[in-house]
């Protein structure tokens, strides 16, 4: 219960629903894991075994396509719930862009929590929802944007879920990526020399500014939002 209670997500991880005796009771049953940068927690396919909330770091969603490549599906942040509850099989790997802790159930045990727990039930059903709509907007990022819509896109979600104090004094977005360029255009579905020419594009266009290796800082959100809207 005291690693709950101290827990760097607690307010916006799914469990945040649970009064404290019913928090109490899933903590029996968690543990924390490490997970180095590239190692895979879930696999697409197999067995579904394990569930859990990301406390830090940023793993990748993925699943095989037709002919054998790996197309990313979505990007799991701190707080983010990976797995797939209440189902026998997973639908899609999870791998770790960075080194990454994840608080881990049995996918059993937390089913049976859940079953005893309306709230955690519709607190499920709500991140459900809006996994679900993230996907949609991903489909739509990978499949009809150009690369400078992706990259502003990305920059903009990189922004909400990364930083952490809003504006700085001088009135921008300040906050570090998790990973390098090579990462992202994985990520993307481009080549890393397409990402590094959008990046320049967006600095010499006075919308961002790049102040060290992963540093990024918005100095124009509206044109950047534009950008990711329409090149």
């Amino acid at each position: 219960m005291d690693a709950c209670a101290h827990c760097a997500v607690r307010e916006s991880a799914i469990c945040h629903s649970l009064p404290e005796d019913r928090l109490e009771e899933l903590s029996r049953y968690g543990r924390r894991q490490n997970v180095t940068r590239g190692q895979t927690l879930l696999w697409e396919g197999e067995d579904s075994l394990l569930v859990g909330n990301v406390i830090d770091g940023v793993l990748k969603l993925s699943a095989s396509t037709w002919d054998g490549c790996d197309q990313t599906l979505g990007i799991a942040y701190p707080s983010d719930f990976i797995g797939r509850p209440f189902g026998t099989k997973s639908q899609q790997s999870v791998t770790a862009l960075t080194d990454a802790m994840v608080c881990t159930f049995t996918r059993a045990d937390f089913d049976a929590v859940a079953q005893r727990n309306p709230d955690l039930e519709h607190s499920l059903l709500q991140r459900t929802l809006s996994d679900l709509d993230h996907a949609r907007r991903w489909m739509l990022l990978l499949g009809q944007k150009s690369a400078i819509e992706r990259v502003a896109s990305f920059l903009l979600e990189m922004a909400s879920r990364l930083s952490e104090d809003g504006e700085d004094e001088a009135g921008r977005i300040v906050f570090e990526l998790p990973f390098g360029r090579q990462e992202i255009a994985e990520v993307l579905g481009l080549t890393i020399e397409t990402v590094s020419r959008q990046i320049t594009r967006l600095r010499c266009d006075g919308l961002i500014e790049t102040p060290g290796k992963r540093t990024i800082a918005i100095l124009d959100r509206e044109e950047l939002e534009t950008r990711a809207e329409s090149a």
